[in-house]
């Protein structure tokens, strides 16, 4: 155990999620048994900057030369955020051993029949990020795995193995803009799991921004509670080909978008008696049956923590509940982890992880053909 005046191991991690709506930062001490939460930061992107980011989502002319703007000024906003989070926590640029950046996802196309030549791309320059925080820099965790055979994603079960302890089976799940899982069997010679399970709030917020001016998502799920689930549709939804597919597997808003719900819808025959919000009803559901029938197919027992944005769905969290009758469902602040940290936490220790020469990837998990240290190094 730590003693008291052990010096700090200080390590920052950046998220920027699917869902594109800001940067979260987390500054963790590793001089413990555990990696421990020193404080956490969020930053919102601006209309604009969201914008340009979910554009690129999608194939378009320029793109390239949009993704090249875009890879340096988001590594400017993150060391604004980074800078400015700092000087909040009385530190300074040497007191940080290394930022984890994760950077912001834009296309994900990882092993498939239809993928010749997988890859994942995230932006925000890592040279540029080390050379205005003038802390070094680990970042491009993805891109080792997919070489190796692997999806890239989820990575984080390796970081929920290292800092959580489990009697019974545990599952964590992450509902961002695509939500995915980890499992974490109580008999720990059993191989963990993590995959995404499809869409998280990609869809809602789409559906949601498309009939609203005033904000990007629905609020604690306040609009879709104001329609009802269309069981059809759901079953329509749920009858997507991603779903049945065994794991590995991952996947990413530029698969599960406002296109892929426009197809569906047009195939539904009566979606003109449906109201909007009837919709994002049934969008709510399919977050929460597609989550809890792959959990239920792993194990009917044993805990399950909701983090991320959608675990705040008062909707998504219900519906949840309806489904998974079994098991005990929490958010997993519960148990004394700041869900909403979770994910920038978990790169700040694939940056440790990479100084430590620790496996950062679990093969079981992506498909990778082995476990590695991932990442690559960009000093200041």
């Amino acid at each position: 155990m730590a003693t008291t005046d052990m010096k700090p191991n200080y390590y920052i991690g950046i998220m920027s999620g699917t869902s594109a709506d800001g940067i979260d930062l987390a500054l963790v001490d590793f001089s413990a048994d555990k990696p421990e939460l020193i404080a956490s930061f969020y930053q919102a992107y601006c209309h604009k900057t969201r914008a340009k980011i979910t554009q690129l989502y999608d194939s378009s002319s320029h793109e390239i030369e949009h993704m090249g703007a875009l890879d340096v000024e988001l590594a400017t906003l993150f060391a604004a955020a980074v800078q400015r989070f700092l000087m909040e926590q009385n530190l300074t640029s040497s007191d940080i051993s290394a930022i984890g950046n994760h950077g912001q996802t834009i296309r994900h196309r990882p092993p498939s029949s239809s993928q010749q030549y997988p890859f994942t791309l995230q932006i925000g320059c890592n040279h540029t990020l080390a050379a205005l925080t003038q802390v070094r820099v680990i970042g491009q965790f993805r891109k080792k795995d997919i070489a190796y055979g692997g999806q890239g994603a989820p990575l984080v079960p390796a970081f929920h193995r290292a800092l959580l302890s489990n009697n019974e089976p545990l599952f964590v799940v992450n509902i961002g803009g695509i939500a995915n899982m980890t499992y974490l069997p109580s008999d720990h010679n059993e191989a963990i799991l993590g995959f995404d399970t499809g869409p998280g709030n990609a869809l809602l917020d789409e559906w949601y921004c498309a009939h609203h001016n005033d904000k990007s998502y629905d609020e604690n799920g306040k609009w879709a509670n104001s329609g009802s689930v269309n069981q059809a549709l759901l079953t329509l939804l749920l009858a997507d080909d991603y779903f049945s597919l065994p794991a590995p597997k991952s996947t990413g808003r530029e698969y599960f978008h406002a296109a892929w719900l426009a197809s569906k819808l047009a195939q539904f025959p009566t979606r003109k008696t449906l109201t909007p919000q009837d919709i994002q009803a049934t969008l709510c559901a399919l977050t929460a049956v597609s989550i809890s029938e792959q959990i239920q197919q792993i194990s009917t027992s044993g805990n399950v923590y909701l983090c991320g944005g959608g675990a705040h769905n008062t909707e998504i969290f219900n519906l949840l509940k309806q489904e998974l009758t079994q098991q005990k469902l929490d958010v997993i602040s519960s148990i004394g982890v700041d869900g909403d940290a979770l994910e920038a936490m978990a790169f700040a220790w694939f940056a440790y992880a990479y100084d430590k020469n620790i496996f950062g990837n679990i093969p079981s998990v992506t498909g990778a053909s082995r476990a590695l240290v991932l990442g690559t190094e960009f000093f200041a």
